[in-house]
């Protein structure tokens, strides 16, 4: 019935990364190391992600016509990811200013470029892709209209996931199609208000009044916390070395969105998930480090039956 397992509705970013031993105070200069560049961009991310993990992809995405968005197109396509739906123009492509401190954490600036382009038209003309999909995730480094025109344009049956970031105030309207709704702690504090601090569980619960279907709390290395109307449980990461977080929340969300298309119940994607994020952690990179199913069951042993 679907071509396609996940269509992704979002942003494609070259990544400039920097290594740095801390990250520099106002005013400050630090020396870092190499300059590298990498395919990113939370959309892009997103579908390569589902794409590594055996998912049949495709992408919603502007990027420019520039060396950048041909190292994205190159990279979307190399990993099977469907690009009929990547247009080209607008704006020079998106790039995303990244460092990196030996913990492995990251901190990010992003210049929308092509993604801000990305408009309500675009996703109107392309809702023949909208109806060969199961599921539908976006995420917030596109125009907040252009994300609730995908959720006007849905068709009955589609699923929606929202990945919330960067974190905004968000409509009721789109808040009410999120199943779910995923954020990571910072996020949820955004877009629920309230003070810092405070047990993941009371921030859910602040989320899931606004009217989303379900939320889920990315916890980092703790895993996640998963939350609907009828309940509330915690989902355990697996112990590993982290050597880069990059693209970690990406592919996390990707492989829920499509675990939740083949029919796995929003715990069981968010427990495959978890062990997906934590092998992401343990490579360099974004795109780079996203691994294939047999390398999580590898990393992390293979799923509970």
């Amino acid at each position: 019935m679907y071509d396609y397992d996940l269509l992704v509705v979002g942003s494609a970013n070259a990544d400039l990364v920097i290594g740095v031993e801390r990250r520099p105070a106002a005013g400050e200069t630090v020396l870092g190391s190499d300059l590298a560049v990498h395919p990113g961009g939370k959309g892009a991310n997103q579908a390569v992600a589902a794409a590594r993990l055996g998912a049949r992809a495709a992408l919603l995405a502007r990027i420019g016509d520039d060396a950048y968005g041909r190292l994205l197109l190159d990279a979307q396509r190399d990993a099977g990811v469907d690009t009929a739906g990547v247009l080209v123009g607008g704006a020079p492509t998106g790039v995303a200013l990244i460092t990196v401190d030996p913990s492995g954490d990251n901190s990010i600036v992003v210049s929308p470029g092509a993604n801000g382009r990305l408009a309500p038209g675009d996703v109107r003309a392309a809702r023949g892709l909208l109806r060969a999909s199961r599921v539908v995730s976006a995420q917030l480094e596109i125009p907040l209209e252009t994300v609730v025109e995908v959720v006007r344009s849905l068709p009955s049956g589609t699923r929606f996931v929202l990945n919330a970031s960067p974190p905004r105030p968000l409509p009721a309207e789109l808040l009410a199609a999120c199943d779910p709704l995923i954020v990571n702690e910072h996020e949820a504090r955004v877009i629920a208000g309230g003070k810092p601090g405070g047990a993941p569980e009371d921030r859910a619960a602040g989320l899931l009044a606004l009217g989303p279907r379900s939320v889920v709390v990315t916890l980092g290395a703790e895993g996640a916390l998963v939350a609907t109307g009828d309940a509330m449980s915690r989902v355990p990461s697996p112990t590993v070395e982290a050597v880069d977080t990059t693209g970690a929340g990406d592919a996390f969300t990707a492989a829920l969105a499509w675990r939740l298309g083949l029919g796995s119940p929003l715990p069981d994607a968010a427990a495959r998930a978890a062990r997906v994020g934590a092998a992401v952690v343990t490579r360099p990179g974004a795109q780079a480090s996203f691994p294939t199913a047999g390398e999580v069951d590898a990393l992390c042993g293979s799923p509970a039956p």
